[in-house]
């Protein structure tokens, strides 16, 4: 929020941001959208729009045919849900939770469990190509997304949750924790959780057991 400082004569000096708003630059936005202004609201979707697609496709797949609607999908659940935001971590952390959740409710109204290795669209090897990896490489690493993303519908929410934000998205465990709203200790317990589920399916495939080798 902006305070006004009073010069010695008494006329108002320039806004000065405060340390709150320096460390989270659209939490004033967001409160003045909750509060009805429009211009806010539109403001915060549109500085936050890379973060939600971001999480759509992270969680979906670049090529999946809902993107677009699940990520109109998140801008409408991200407005429903600045009320109860409560300035925990970042806005835009917590946009990003509300977009996870949203994308991993799509799969699992979608059904869709992929258990053989899938086809692998074209946009998500273009995605994986600027990584420079041999076509071996880029299929395993395209398997070992579909199997992480089909296992989101499968996992307790709290461990599918921490499993795309750590695994998927490249969050730290203690960006997970701030993200979720949860000490870094149950974070960290979620996510092996979640990773132990992953070697129980990967047995012998040694793609599936990359995967899981990311525990904390």
């Amino acid at each position: 929020m902006l305070r006004l400082v009073r010069s010695r004569d008494g006329a108002p000096a320039p806004a000065v941001a405060t340390t709150s708003e320096q460390a989270d630059p659209l939490r004033a936005v967001a409160t003045r959208a909750v509060a009805g202004d429009d211009r806010a609201q539109r403001t915060l979707l549109v500085a936050l729009g890379p973060v939600l697609l971001r999480v759509v496709r992270g969680v979906l797949g670049v090529g999946h045919p809902d993107v677009e609607d699940v990520l109109q999908e998140s801008m409408l659940a991200l407005c429903a849900a600045l009320a109860s935001f409560r300035g925990d971590c970042q806005t835009s952390h917590f946009a990003c939770r509300v977009a996870v959740q949203t994308a991993m409710n799509a799969r699992r109204r979608a059904a869709h469990r992929q258990r053989t290795t899938p086809s692998v669209p074209p946009d998500e090897l273009a995605e994986l190509a600027h990584e420079e990896l041999s076509p071996a490489e880029l299929l395993a690493a395209a398997r070992r997304r579909e199997v992480l993303r089909v296992l989101l519908e499968e996992l307790p929410p709290v461990q599918a949750e921490v499993l795309a934000l750590h695994t998927m998205l490249g969050h730290s465990v203690a960006e997970t924790a701030a993200i979720t709203g949860v000490p870094v200790n149950t974070a960290r317990s979620r996510l092996r959780a979640a990773l132990a589920a992953l070697r129980e399916r990967a047995g012998a495939d040694a793609v599936l057991a990359e995967a899981a080798r990311g525990e904390p």
